[in-house]
């Protein structure tokens, strides 16, 4: 997940930095947010819900709360050790030794721009800041708790790690406390995972049951080419061509992530309850899934799951009560069957836990699953706490930070997909689907939508001097 910025690690090589960008005009740096024109955020989402009244908890390295841009935003926070203990920390400084992931994802969901002209998508919720120092079942369920205890409507989670010795992909103990996050009406979005074209790991906590996970698009609205490809996936969003801001304040031009994409779709959530303040966290979902925008073949696919997430029409709330809801099916399916175990696929059976006795004594088979047992469990704490590394990078989710090396292949410029539209979406059959790909709109492209140039994920910024024209605001 943690594969953010372009430009920090190979500015600071080169001794070279891109200060803050000053900005005196009311929008945001429309030529480096692309998904603003995407989902019509000024024209069609602003004048419904701006996201007040809604606190987002971003679980992550912790959030930099004295930046003019998100001072306003941030409410005091929790820091949590592996073991889920709470520390003296309140979680607003970021903790993140290199360029703030944490600091990046809340200005994707809650910047204000009043100081650089980047501007989150719903510039009037509030931010909860969790630092948790990796995911493990004890630290990820305490801040769950923490978040829902605390006034939190939306818990991000733009991080994962591989569920391979869980059962059935999503520990137990996880488990319970996505079920106490349903009962306080929390939705609980996840990054669905960055290793798609080589490891393809499933990923906790977006393969548990009651967790909204997203995959990754790029500007033109294909896949990103590292999400993960799993049947967890349930919906999109951008994630290629995606900036933030650092913890210094820097706004950096680009990035891509798993990351980004969840942190855009949190605060997709933000403006959908705080337009609506009775709806509950299942219905928020509910209206997510089903008016998300199907792009390539038609139905639920392993890589974009039902669609990328279309906020103007999620905001007319017109998806039918009946409408499916998998995210949830899975959570209740859990209860139904009286098991403790997630699924780590959508539509997985729970473990079967059947203590009948069909002959001869079950001693061996006890001693045998509680050796299991505890070398499965050695096993997942080193897989959980270790800093993992993609193909092709010099880094990974968390091997050196949020902003490693990497190669970014990219796109031919051109005017990015429409995730708006002026009718709602279909609810769902119950085998996916939804409407067809929209090409973008026909003409000339946009130069200031067009993407980077293909090459290293660090590309060198502007030469010192005059702020990078780049990021500058458009002329008034």
């Amino acid at each position: 997940m943690r594969r953010l910025i372009q430009a920090a690690a190979t500015a600071a090589a080169m001794g070279l930095a891109l200060g803050p960008v000053t900005a005196a005009h009311a929008g945001p740096v429309e030529q480096k947010e692309w998904w603003f024109d995407s989902w019509g955020i000024r024209t069609d989402v602003w004048p419904q819900s701006k996201g007040a009244g809604v606190t987002v908890a971003v679980v992550d390295t912790g959030v930099n709360a004295s930046l003019p841009d998100l001072r306003d935003a941030i409410v005091p926070g929790k820091a949590f050790n592996a073991s889920g203990q709470p520390t003296s920390d309140d979680a607003t400084q970021d903790q993140d030794p290199e360029e703030g992931h944490g600091t990046a994802m809340a200005s994707l969901i809650a910047s204000r721009g009043t100081h650089s002209g980047f501007y989150g998508i719903a510039p009037e919720a509030k931010i909860l800041p969790m630092h948790e120092p990796g995911l493990s079942p004890d630290a990820t369920s305490a801040v769950i708790r923490y978040a829902a205890d605390h006034g939190a409507k939306v818990i991000n989670f733009s991080q994962g790690a591989s569920s391979a010795v869980y059962p059935n992909h999503c520990p137990p103990k996880m488990v319970e406390a996505l079920k106490y996050a349903d009962k306080k009406n929390v939705v609980v979005v996840a990054a669905a995972g960055n290793s798609g074209d080589y490891n393809n790991d499933v990923e906790i906590p977006g393969s548990c049951p009651g967790v909204l996970a997203v995959g990754a698009v790029d500007h033109q609205g294909k896949p990103w080419e590292h999400t993960q490809r799993q049947d967890y996936v349930t919906v999109a969003a951008p994630g290629a061509g995606v900036g933030g801001m650092g913890k210094t304040g820097h706004v950096y031009n680009n990035g891509e992530g798993t990351s980004q994409a969840t942190a855009l779709t949190s605060g997709a959530v933000a403006l959908l309850r705080s337009k609506y303040p009775q709806m509950t966290a299942r219905r928020a979902v509910q209206v997510l899934t089903n008016t998300a925008k199907d792009f390539g073949k038609p139905g639920k696919d392993d890589q974009l799951g039902y669609g990328v997430i279309s906020i103007p029409r999620a905001l007319k709330n017109d998806v039918s009560q009946t409408a499916p809801n998998p995210v949830y099916a899975r959570l209740d399916k859990l209860a139904v069957k009286g098991s403790t175990g997630g699924g780590g696929t959508q539509g997985a059976p729970a473990t079967k836990n059947d203590s009948s006795d069909s002959g001869g004594s079950n001693g061996p088979l006890i001693i045998g699953g509680i050796v299991v047992v505890v070398v499965l469990v050695g096993a997942g704490l080193f897989i959980v706490m270790r800093r993992r590394k993609p193909s092709g990078a010099g880094g990974g989710p968390y091997a050196s930070g949020p902003f490693p090396n990497g190669p970014q292949p990219m796109g031919q410029p051109g005017t990015p997909p429409s995730f708006g539209g002026n009718t709602g979406g279909q609810p769902l059959p119950p085998q996916g689907g939804g409407q067809q790909f929209q090409g973008p709109p026909q003409g000339q492209p946009n130069p200031n939508l067009a993407p980077p140039q293909s090459g290293p994920n660090m590309a060198p910024p502007a030469p010192q001097g005059p702020p990078n024209p780049n990021l500058a605001p458009p002329p008034e």
